[in-house]
């Protein structure tokens, strides 16, 4: 009987321990994505004149158009069930043609990267009915454009352009080089969609004459090798016993990138014409768009240091190009000056930190500066564009960085407020910028949706989040934010205490961060996300962004400049002792957490000396930027041969034999983002210096770690894990 117990009970110990570890993830799935995420009117398009909108109908068979000031029904454009020729049964979003005559419809999407996808598209002419599947030659396509006619459709397939002339129902080959792995057509590569944000590289001149796009030649970037397992998400069972490889192109710091190209296709002549960039100093494309005629190709260009930006004006038939505007910086181009590049009828404008706050400048077409609007000392975060009266509309960090404010600006310099002074507020504007939908929220109030003139008279309410608000009443836990110095620096950062708090007694403490140049973690939102459910169960959450976080000018972010981690981790270990100071706080229960970038300067805090952490989580978490894709590595380190110093000192893996604390790690094995090579890079410097940890791997899920329960289980297991280790 002895012999049976000693058997037995370890047994029933781990049935509980693993029963209660799955009511912890159910418990928890409520507080993470996608339960926490609040309700949006995500499939309501603006048509050209914003006098009307299109979504789909509640059933998902239908797609309407409304009055834009009231919401009234005007018209069915789509009905799933009355379309002629073909049938299908459902679909997952929609697009119109600039024309308003006809519309794109997908379905069977398959992700591609984070951003990219291919789907089944279909083209239906709303005033016959005619639905036809956009290609008859592939089953799947990506990224398709509809020329601004809607007569016709530039898209991609297996890495070539083709062009879908709706009216002859033809499709013709526009290039026939593609080839996986070598060259790509009219869509990015895999570095460019992830830190250029872009799923297409391929665009229509205004009289639709000339399709002009980027070619990517990938074929010196090195392969990255990543596994297939069969899993139970999305089960492949071929894969049970033989796990397989998949393969991409993935240019980590210092290694070649792709080589970009500009080219023109005229559709009268089929003929391709290579435009040739005039600077060789110019290592990427990130953006290419038309303005108002068909020999103004705007060209926006970068080094591969990313500290000089030239944007040319292209003739595509001559091939003439002309500097419109230059950007050199000491440190790095600002992101949103080449990303969020707005081109406009009368004008185009760049958003700048070059005057020390990020703000937008206002060029013609001939490249000189027509306006610099006087929008303060504080950092324009989204430009909407301009409407013929000369208003300019933009989101603004003010009145303090935690806050988003929606403005407009008009010729005289008069800036009117079209948002509630604090809290965090978005605009999407229709084409004509005579309407908006305007979001909004703050710490006590869940995102609010409403349709507002672009003046900001309130016309409607779309959507309240009532009821969401009802529900997460009782799991939302209040912010309480402060101020604290750190080397000389005053930092934002806010404080969750337990919802049945005792001021008397003293709690663990999780310091939660992201750190990342020019993000923002301390905001005056709405949340409600798994530090509500650690408060909970008796947690105090702090959070605080240092330097080289944004939203408080270019001297406070970019001075991680070649360094990174450096200052992040001095401000960090500042926040630790600052919550070690706290009555309540028991300074001998302190954890750091973080995700990412979040996960990498968790371990740059735990591997620091003197550090005052009793354990850490990192989840996919960069361990040398040696191990990271180009794009991001050098813009704020330049290569591996530029800054060898730099990189060394920027990577927990030279420092991993300092661990003194638990350490618990995640990753998802295909993350083909922060590669899993990372973590067990790590893992391995740990082994060979003595140092235990635990570790917690997701068979084929990527950087998220998303779907089936995953987020759920992730912090549920760092919960379980702080309650033992804490």
């Amino acid at each position: 009987m002895m012999k049976k117990t000693i058997y037995i009970l370890p047994l029933l110990i781990a049935a509980a321990a693993q029963a209660a570890t799955a009511t912890q993830a159910g418990e928890m799935s409520q507080y993470v994505y996608p339960q926490n995420r609040p309700a949006s009117p995500g499939n309501m398009t603006y048509c050209a004149d914003g006098e009307t909108y299109c979504a789909v109908s509640d059933n998902n068979r239908l797609v309407v158009r409304h009055k834009t000031a009231d919401g009234t029904p005007v018209d069915t454009l789509f009905d799933i069930g009355h379309t002629r020729e073909t049938v299908i049964t459902d679909f997952e979003g929609f697009m119109l043609s600039p024309d308003g005559s006809k519309m794109m419809l997908w379905r069977d999407s398959r992700p591609i990267y984070r951003r990219s996808f291919t789907a089944e598209y279909y083209t239906y002419d709303i005033r016959s009915r005619v639905l036809r599947p956009l290609s008859t030659k592939f089953g799947h396509q990506q990224s398709p454009i509809f020329s601004h006619n809607g007569r016709m459709v530039a898209f991609v397939a297996e890495n070539n352009i083709y062009v879908k002339k709706l009216d002859y129902n033809t499709e013709l080959p526009v290039t026939t080089d593609g080839k996986a792995n070598s060259i790509i057509n009219g869509v990015p590569d895999w570095v460019y969609e992830e830190e250029f944000t872009t799923t297409c590289a391929m665009v229509w001149s205004p009289d639709d004459l000339i399709l002009s796009y980027v070619k990517s030649n990938e074929t010196d970037v090195p392969t990255y090798d990543m596994t297939r397992h069969g899993g139970t998400c999305e089960p492949d069972d071929a894969l049970a016993l033989y796990p397989s490889t998949w393969n991409y192109k993935y240019p980590l710091a210092g290694f070649p990138n792709s080589r970009v190209s500009l080219h023109s296709y005229d559709v009268e002549t089929r003929k391709t014409k290579d435009i040739p960039m005039p600077d060789n100093r110019l290592e990427y494309i990130p953006r290419i768009a038309y303005g108002p005629d068909a020999e103004s190709l705007l060209v926006v260009t970068l080094n591969r240091d990313q500290n000089l930006c030239i944007i040319y004006k292209v003739n595509p038939k001559s091939t003439v190009a002309r500097e419109v505007y230059n950007e050199t910086s000491d440190t790095w181009i600002n992101p949103a000056t080449y990303e969020d590049l707005y081109v406009g009828p009368r004008n185009f404008v760049v958003t700048s930190w070059k005057d020390g706050y990020t703000r937008f400048y206002v060029y013609n077409y001939n490249g000189v500066e027509t306006a610099a609007p006087a929008t303060g000392d504080c950092d324009v975060m989204a430009y909407y564009g301009n409407d013929a009266a000369g208003n300019h509309y933009y989101c603004v960090a003010a009145p303090t960085p935690m806050d988003r404010k929606v403005c407009r600006i008009d010729v005289k310099g008069r800036i009117t407020d079209l948002s509630p002074d604090t809290g965090n507020a978005s605009a999407v504007f229709s084409p004509a910028m005579n309407f908006m939908t305007l979001r909004y929220d703050n710490p006590e109030q869940p995102p609010v949706y409403t349709l507002c003139t672009a003046a900001g008279k309130q016309l409607r309410v779309i959507e309240d989040n009532a009821a969401f608000a009802s529900q997460a009443k009782e799991l939302v836990v209040p912010r309480e934010f402060f101020t604290m110095n750190s080397d000389g620096n005053t930092l934002n950062g806010f404080i969750i205490k337990p919802r049945d708090f005792n001021p008397s007694k003293r709690y663990p403490v999780v310091m939660y961060q992201y750190s990342g140049p020019q993000s923002q973690e301390v905001l005056h939102r709405w949340q409600l996300d798994w530090m509500d459910a650690f408060a909970a169960k008796g947690y105090v959450v702090v959070c605080v962004d240092g330097r080289g976080t944004g939203g408080r000018g270019r001297k406070f972010c970019d001075i991680v400049y070649k360094r990174l981690g450096y200052y992040e981790t001095i401000d960090q270990l500042a926040a630790a002792r600052h919550a070690a100071s706290l009555p309540y706080a028991d300074a001998s229960r302190i954890a750091i957490f973080g995700w990412s970038y979040g996960g990498y300067e968790a371990l740059m805090c735990a591997t620091a000396l003197d550090n005052p952490y009793k354990a850490a989580v990192a989840v996919a978490p960069v361990t040398d930027w040696r191990f990271y894709d180009s794009v991001y590595a050098e813009r704020y380190m330049l290569t591996p041969a530029q800054n060898e110093d730099g990189y060394r000192q920027s990577a927990p893996l030279i420092t991993a034999h300092r661990l003194q604390c638990p350490l618990l790690m995640m990753y998802g094995t295909a993350d083909d983002n922060v590669h899993p090579a990372n973590t067990l890079e790590f893992v391995s410097r740990l082994q060979s210096a003595g140092i235990l940890c635990d570790m917690l791997v997701f068979p084929n899920m990527n950087h998220s770690i998303n779907g089936c329960n995953a987020r759920s289980v992730v912090y549920a297991n760092m919960l379980r894990w702080l309650d033992k280790n804490l």
